[in-house]
């Protein structure tokens, strides 16, 4: 099981590390990356995997977004993601 993780905001030192620090203290692997800095904002989208995860989906956004809390961060299964997106 996969899902999607983006998160947005003002560029800063450490975001990345502290985003994969805190899916791995939950056991969420980090498979991809991708991220960029557009004027400013630091964008990123993250394909993580979820089969071994210690905890609920929500409660692994809740602690994404308290590692950064000055961050958008947003978490999609990505059964959901595909539904979304499925012409």
């Amino acid at each position: 099981m996969k899902a999607v993780v983006t998160v947005i905001g003002k560029d800063m030192v450490g975001i990345l590390a502290k985003v994969a620090s805190a899916c791995a203290a939950k056991n969420a692997n980090v498979l991809e990356v991708t991220q960029s800095i557009l004027d400013g904002y630091f964008c990123m989208v993250m394909v993580i995997d979820i089969g071994g995860i210690t905890c609920a989906l929500d409660q692994l956004e809740a602690s994404l977004k308290a590692s950064v809390p000055d961050m958008v961060i947003h978490v999609m299964h990505e059964d959901i993601f595909n539904s979304m997106h499925r012409i």
